[in-house]
């Protein structure tokens, strides 16, 4: 039973490694970052270049993510984590199928623990669903950090369309800007141009991108952003707006976990210090104690 375990798990490994580092999906990222790229070329090269681009539009569905209603609910997880490529899915699932059996194995064999077969479906039950709740907490950690780099993101935006930038221009720029201290919300920005060159709506791009992250705030910027193109009203007033709006929020936020840190510190306080400082304090009297009221007893 245990080397037909390793077998299948040892096999579910290299599938994922093959599917992980597959040459394709790099080919398809060099071409994008080309077409991402503005670079000054000789006319005798514009030819070759504009082949170039095209031939990446057309493999842009390979790397933009579909519209989050085509996705299903465990895709739509894995792109709130960061993990857009079309294979994220089948790997997700060999790391889940994967751990199960690990876990599986190491219960149902004498090797680490006594064999017993209920612990080992128990434990395969908890790694089939253990990374799920990772996949959760990492998707969490992501939006947070978009969060928290949208106040910034919003000034620089502000800055570029008053400079006299289109809102697209604009946004490629912050995203260029934001690469090294938000890179999330970067990377999320730079996916809106690509979806506008593949030939998307502006309006189905930003709300792509509200979905994709899955953050309050971004839906409203998004929200924000829609009426006010289709309504022609100033955007760099509204984005202006939004801003100062954002960092309210944001301190508001960091406001309520400070309340929130008094409570969180009574488990450690109980459980941890004081123990610890009930046997300095009493210890010794206690020891006294016993010290004096022993030979009376005797």
């Amino acid at each position: 039973m245990l080397p037909l375990l390793g077998f299948i798990f040892i096999s579910l490994l290299v599938v994922a490694a093959g599917m992980a580092f597959s040459t394709s999906a790099g080919t398809i990222e060099r071409r994008l970052e080309e077409v991402a790229g503005v670079m000054v070329k000789p006319v005798d090269e514009e030819r070759a270049f504009d082949k170039k681009v095209a031939g990446a539009l057309k493999r842009l569905g390979n790397a933009v993510p579909r519209s989050p209603s085509e996705m299903g609910k465990l895709q739509q997880r894995l792109v709130s984590a960061g993990y857009r490529r079309n294979e994220a899915v089948a790997i997700f699932l060999g790391i889940r199928v994967g751990f199960a059996l690990l876990l599986f194995g190491m219960f149902a064999s004498p090797l680490v623990f006594r064999p017993n077969f209920l612990s080992a479906i128990a434990a395969a039950g908890i790694g089939y669903v253990l990374p799920g709740f990772l996949l959760a907490r990492m998707a969490k950690r992501r939006m947070h950090k978009i969060r928290l780099g949208l106040p910034d993101a919003l000034d620089l935006l502000v800055v570029s369309v008053e400079a006299g930038l289109g809102l697209d221009q604009a946004i490629q720029r912050v995203a260029d800007e934001l690469a090294f201290a938000h890179p999330e919300l970067a990377d999320e920005m730079r996916l809106i141009n690509l979806e506008l060159r593949a030939g998307k709506a502006r309006t189905e791009a930003l709300r792509n991108f509200g979905e994709r992250t899955q953050v309050d705030d971004v839906i409203s910027l998004v929200a924000m952003l829609v009426q006010t193109d289709k309504f022609g009203t100033s955007v760099a007033q509204s984005l202006r707006v939004h801003s100062e709006t954002s960092r309210t929020k944001r301190r508001q936020r960091a406001e309520e976990a400070a309340a929130k840190t008094g409570v969180k510190m009574v488990f450690p306080l109980v459980f941890c210090i004081f123990p610890a400082i009930w046997v300095v304090t009493i210890g010794p009297a206690a020891i006294k104690f016993v010290q004096v009221l022993g030979p009376m007893t005797e």
